[in-house]
């Protein structure tokens, strides 16, 4: 059975910090490219960070570089997110997902996601 699994959302005050997990199983982790997303009621989905399979590469959206930190440990089979500095404007339900073929979205892996809150 193909799982994610996140974990680590909560609540924190502005500049806090908080890091996500996400643990996958039931597929072949390596093989996979990892995204994190993040989805309010305003703004919709909007891809945070994205990794590759090797985790030789990561490219993050401008509103979190420089902030935001995107890891991965194969041997265990989990992503991290670790966030810096967090504002109000980070509230949202996070989600990893995971790519093997960007051409087959439809064939992703997603996680149930994990609430962030970040109060002022």
């Amino acid at each position: 059975q193909v799982q994610l699994v996140e974990s680590g959302g909560g609540s924190v005050q502005t500049g806090g910090s908080l890091t996500l997990s996400c643990k996958g199983s039931g597929f072949t982790f390596s093989a996979y490219s990892m995204k994190w997303h993040r989805q309010t009621p305003g703004k919709g989905r909007e891809l945070v960070a994205h990794m590759t399979s090797a985790g030789s590469g990561v490219d993050y959206a401008d509103f979190v570089k420089g902030r935001f930190t995107m890891s991965r440990n194969n041997m265990e089979n989990t992503v991290y997110l670790q966030m810096n500095n967090l504002t109000p404007d980070d509230t949202a339900v996070y989600y990893c997902n995971a790519q093997l073929n960007p051409k087959m979205p439809i064939a992703d892996h997603w996680g149930q996601g994990t609430q962030v809150i970040v109060s002022s």
